[in-house]
């Protein structure tokens, strides 16, 4: 059984809610309650209040939130806040609590792309894998001395940013000590990075807390692979609640970047046991990629030796090339190309192909963020603010 817990709070009679900790440790004299859906567990009616959730895979996650009470009744008529009230995912969550986190991030971002333009389009990719392994909770940064962390997945050895992050931690913490979460920092960096690249702002929804668990085969099952076709891609969005357009925007990510041979080679040299290449390629750009990734040369150097463009020309500007490219067959990965073989995201790649102006794609994309942003988050009393994002858990 899986159980969406939306956000949990103590309520006092006489001042607005306060944010609900573990064990509800900062108001723990007044009753608390504790919403899940369109049920309401009402703490005042029990001495202690335990709640399992039951992950999708077989693994089990068992967070308890147990509440001490005094034993005071709530007062008629109160309830729980609905999610985005006062201790949920919300814009401008820090207001009260770091009033400067926005501008923190901002400015950090800026000097950080200033020094390496070539971090934006990893630090978007961050936010994304983050969301995609349990949710958007941080847990990317986590470091494993067994090597067994998500950062230390097939999907993410060839992430960057790590060092980003934890610059723009360190800044936070020495401002606002302890409130800033690493999850919301990554959806903030994602956001600047995308704007920095000439694409759009777009407010972003923060109040997430970060998680302290990281397995490397989360990552493994839990990201589409480059090479997945467009039923794949489809599935694996599909579970994070995520649609077609949604793929079709999201996958506009790819105007910024590059990637590696081992991520498309496939495309190039063992498509399928009747196609050596993919035949959707087309060809002109499939003999510019053989040239700059040959098959001798693939394993010799571990496919990581050389850095291609997802998006010809573009060099770091965020906009609509990439979809041109998707049109005319040059999609770098097969799961680009996969985009116009379902009728639904081949509409949108057609339709902003052909527009004259980013507008209405920005509009989506920034839509699309806050959706996948939502994904999977910890709220009220679950998971933590760390000081320092990459700590060890083993």
């Amino acid at each position: 059984m899986s159980l969406l817990v939306s956000s949990p709070h103590c309520a006092k009679s006489t001042s607005q809610p306060q944010p609900f900790d573990l064990f509800c440790r900062s108001c723990s004299s007044v009753p608390c309650i504790y919403p899940t859906g369109s049920v309401h567990f009402h703490a005042s009616r029990y001495s202690s209040l335990v709640v399992v959730l039951m992950s999708r895979k077989p693994r089990l996650l068992l967070v308890a939130c147990l509440v001490l009470l005094i034993g005071a009744a709530l007062p008629k008529g109160s309830r729980a806040e609905e999610p985005g009230g006062a201790a949920g995912l919300r814009f401008g969550f820090y207001n009260a609590t770091c009033p400067a986190a926005e501008d923190v991030v901002f400015a950090e971002m800026h000097a950080i792309l200033r020094e390496d333009p070539t971090l934006a389009p990893s630090l978007l990719r961050m936010h994304y894998h983050d969301c995609f392994v349990q949710g958007c909770d941080g847990s990317i940064m986590l470091r494993s001395r067994s090597g067994t962390a998500e950062r230390d997945a097939t999907p993410n050895r060839s992430m960057r940013g790590y060092g980003a992050i934890e610059r723009i931690k360190a800044r936070l913490e020495s401002v606002c000590p302890l409130t800033v979460s690493c999850a919301d920092i990554i959806a903030m960096a994602a956001r600047d990075a995308v704007y920095l690249s000439k694409g759009p702002w777009y407010a972003v929804e923060t109040g997430r807390r970060d998680g302290n668990e990281t397995l490397a085969e989360y990552a493994e099952t839990d990201l589409a692979p480059p090479d997945s076709n467009i039923v794949d891609v489809k599935t694996f969005f599909s579970v994070k609640s995520l649609n077609s357009k949604d793929i079709a925007v999201l996958f506009g990510c790819h105007s910024i970047g590059t990637s590696h041979c081992e991520a498309f080679e496939k495309r190039l040299y063992n498509f399928s046991a009747d196609t050596e290449q993919d035949p959707s390629l087309d060809a002109v750009y499939a003999a510019k990629l053989k040239k700059l990734c040959p098959r001798g040369a693939l394993h010799a150097h571990g496919g990581w030796a050389t850095k291609v463009p997802m998006d010809p020309g573009s060099g770091f500007t965020f906009g609509l090339s990439y979809y041109r490219h998707v049109v005319a067959g040059r999609g770098l990965f097969q799961s680009d190309g996969g985009l116009l073989h379902d009728p639904a995201t081949k509409v949108y790649v057609d339709r902003m192909a052909a527009a004259s102006s980013p507008d209405e794609y920005f509009e989506d994309f920034a839509a699309a963020m806050v959706k996948m942003g939502r994904t999977d988050v910890l709220l009220g009393c679950l998971g933590e603010v760390r000081a320092t994002c990459g700590i060890f858990v083993d």
